[in-house]
């Protein structure tokens, strides 16, 4: 099958189960040369010029630039903001040949956990339709999940990659921070996020993350690190210490999961498991959130309603409004030394707390999230809202990579096992992840 029949199909599937917010509604909006540049690659494709992504079909979160195209945060405030510019990523991907088939919907301003904050009404689990399938990624997680592309870019502030790809039932990676340029991305806190790929296999993430990782002099903040060599992911590593973080959760179901599923892995590899337990990890939800606050509170200050689009205050959703709130109280000068200081220093306690941990064993494994996903328009409280991120949210604060990839089913619904690497280890993590998924 050529890119052209494969784009067909895709765009057959989105048409019967997710335009105008039919069923998923996982995409805000569609590319309309996207049959055009498909024939544009088949051409390369025979001619044998095409880039390693040729014939890949890819689905762009809402708060990544690609020209042209609206790129609204899943918000009414850049409603009609059309990007002028492509993101780093996009250049990547456009230049390995890449299609990119739509914007997907998310949480606005990547603002949730759940994908029900957006905007344009939220996007549903295509694993079970009554359910939430993650944020703030969740169109990109659910577009992948319902078979309307191969791949799909998310970003992640706190868990946003890799909670909707534990709902979903697909593979997330939220790569070490600064290892992807991020220049183009409408971010939410600038010292957490990171954009990274979504598939249905760890051996196409790890495609995706090779074209799109590397140092850009646009974004300040992004180093140089070593390609991933997709010919290394298949190997299975040796020696290996398995850290299982011991950390209480909601549902020992999936605890049990978790540890059936690394059992079977370390009897079958000869891998040793050490049960470890990290420090203050318990305080990560507290640290994390001021910070958050203040960052995307100072990053909507342009969002005056002069330059670009709507004044946020004036249109924004509840949760937005919450953050961009307590981000102004928190950065009042009274309160800085009992709030935001108070966290800067908590986070480097978790940083070095993962550093130390990270000499004693080559990874760190835990389910994806705490609990299983609720119905859609439920009441639950902030705090159990929050609570959604209390796995995912410690890689975010020191800075290193992990993935989530599906590990079994609960009464239907998919779990994530989160696997946790050092620093700049992401090729080391791929290839625990395609061990583990290799066992079925």
């Amino acid at each position: 099958m050529n890119t052209q029949q494969k784009l067909k199909k895709y765009l057959e599937e989105i048409e019967k189960n997710d335009k105008k917010g039919k069923k998923i509604n996982a995409f805000l909006q569609l590319n309309s040369d996207a049959l055009e540049d498909a024939k544009k690659i088949d051409e390369k494709i025979k001619k044998g010029v095409a880039g390693k992504l040729a014939g890949k079909i890819i689905a762009v979160k809402a708060n990544i630039n690609v020209r042209g195209m609206n790129i609204s945060c899943a918000s009414k405030v850049l409603e009609n903001y059309k990007a002028p510019y492509n993101a780093t990523v996009i250049e990547k991907i456009k230049k390995q040949d890449g299609l990119i088939i739509g914007i997907a919907n998310c949480d606005e301003f990547a603002c949730g956990s759940s994908g029900e904050t957006s905007a344009f009404g939220p996007t549903k689990n295509p694993q079970c339709l009554e359910l939430i399938p993650g944020g703030s990624s969740s169109g990109s997680a659910a577009s992948v999940s319902a078979d309307f592309c191969d791949m799909a870019l998310g970003s992640d502030t706190g868990g946003s990659i890799r909670n909707p790809a534990s709902h979903c039932g697909v593979v997330g990676v939220k790569p070490t921070y600064s290892s992807v340029s991020r220049y183009g991305l409408i971010d939410l806190a600038m010292s957490f996020d990171q954009i990274g790929p979504f598939a249905k296999n760890v051996l196409d993430v790890s495609l995706l993350l090779s074209v799109i990782q590397g140092k850009n002099f646009c974004d300040s903040i992004s180093q140089k690190s070593k390609i991933i060599n997709l010919k290394e992911i298949d190997k299975i590593p040796q020696n290996l210490k398995v850290g299982l973080l011991d950390f209480p959760i909601q549902d020992n179901n999936i605890q049990k999961l978790i540890n059936k599923k690394i059992q079977k892995a370390c009897e079958k590899y000869n891998w040793e498991i050490k049960k470890i337990k990290i420090p203050y990890l318990d305080l990560a939800i507290a640290t994390y959130y001021p910070l958050v606050y203040v960052e995307f509170f100072s990053a909507t200050r342009k969002l005056d309603g002069r330059r670009y689009g709507k004044k946020i205050e004036e249109v924004c959703g509840p949760e937005v409004l919450r953050r961009i709130l307590g981000g102004s109280e928190i950065a009042k000068a009274e309160h800085q030394g009992r709030y935001y200081y108070q966290a800067l220093k908590v986070r480097r306690l978790i940083k070095e707390e993962f550093r130390k941990a990270f000499t004693n064993v080559d990874c760190i494994i835990s389910p994806t999230v705490p609990r299983l996903p609720h119905k859609i328009k439920e009441k639950i409280s902030v705090e159990e809202m929050y609570d959604y991120d209390a796995l995912t949210i410690p890689s975010n604060l020191a800075g290193n990579c992990s993935i989530s990839i599906p590990v079994g089913k609960i009464n239907k619904i998919p779990v994530g096992m989160q696997i946790m690497c050092d620093k700049f280890q992401d090729e080391k993590m791929l290839q625990i992840a395609r061990s583990i998924e290799k066992l079925g």
